[in-house]
């Protein structure tokens, strides 16, 4: 059977990380793309990552280059390339010049691989996710976004924190947009089949929801010289296996809504059905009324980025 061909574009510590996860579950054989200003650095770090195979026991080549050639017909493109974020700085900070260099990517993206499944990472998520769907020219379903699936991690972890109980029985969902407007289901939210209710009382759900929305902005205050890397990789990965091993996982990405929820042709996250297609179906939920009135204010906050994109690009 034919491998799996999975370019991650932007080799910094979220790329070079995902290309770890990658590698190491033998998702398929990897390239780590950055631009030619970095010179030899994907290099350095795919050879770095080929030498610990022996020791791990994977057998996934990785391969580092400055040319979107080696990239040719990848089954799997990541999107990872841009600034990252610094302390006191939004993800929404980011937009213009992060708009600009995925716009690049995408560009090269739709030449070297036209048949791939995309998967944007770059902040702010939902507008460059927005952003590689308008210069890729892709069917929506080949074109998503990575951050319900970190989002939902991060919320889980703080409950598991909270109640003293493994991840693993921690069951939730999160739509909306990637940022200070997510909003944790929690009508969707049970730890081993126990409705999150009836464990945790509403004042505190609400702090560690708040504590959801600022979680990357905690790792970025506390790291002080970059933003999170591990579990966003992590998550990235998960995408990356459900697609390559056509998995149908119904997981939270950001994914193009039109009647979907109302949306009217913007990303958001929702929950998907996620395969080797891309998004095969998107879910939809029957939300309370307060999380209807949360998820709209998302939507909206989405809308204002998305706008403030174009309106930057066209200047």
């Amino acid at each position: 059977m034919r491998r799996a061909k999975i370019s991650i574009i932007g080799a910094g510590n979220v790329g070079a990380t995902c290309a770890h996860w990658c590698a190491a579950a033998e998702l398929g054989d990897v390239v780590l793309l950055d631009v030619p200003q970095t010179e030899n650095m994907p290099r350095g770090k795919a050879l770095d990552l080929m030498q610990a195979s022996p020791i791990m026991g994977y057998d996934s080549t990785i391969i580092g280059t400055n040319d979107y050639k080696d990239t040719a017909n990848s089954d799997v493109v990541v999107i990872t390339a841009g600034i990252a974020r610094k302390p006191g700085m939004s993800r929404d900070d980011l937009l213009s010049t992060n708009a600009k260099i995925v716009s690049s990517v995408a560009e090269q993206v739709k030449t070297s691989s036209p048949n791939a499944v995309v998967i944007v990472v770059s902040n702010p998520l939902d507008a460059m996710v927005q952003r590689a769907f308008q210069v890729l020219g892709f069917p929506s379903n080949r074109v998503i976004g990575q951050a319900g699936v970190l989002d939902t991690a991060r919320y889980r972890t703080f409950i598991a924190m909270e109640l003293g109980v493994s991840v693993e029985d921690v069951s939730a969902m999160l739509m909306g947009g990637h940022g200070d407007t997510m909003v944790p289901i929690a009508s969707c939210t049970s730890v081993g089949g126990i409705p999150v209710s009836q464990l945790i009382p509403d004042a505190r759900m609400a702090e560690i929801v708040q504590r959801t929305r600022d979680g990357g902005a905690e790792i970025v205050s506390l790291l002080k010289t970059g933003s999170a890397y591990y579990a966003p990789a992590a998550a990235t990965a998960q995408m990356v296996e459900a697609v390559v091993r056509d998995k149908k996982r119904l997981i939270p990405v950001a994914a193009l809504c039109d009647k979907e929820y109302g949306v009217g042709g913007y990303y958001v996250g929702v929950p998907v059905v996620l395969g080797s297609g891309g998004v095969e179906k998107i879910v939809e939920l029957s939300l309370t009324d307060s999380e209807k009135a949360a998820f709209q204010k998302s939507v909206d906050a989405v809308k204002s980025l998305v706008a403030s994109m174009e309106t930057l690009l066209k200047g």
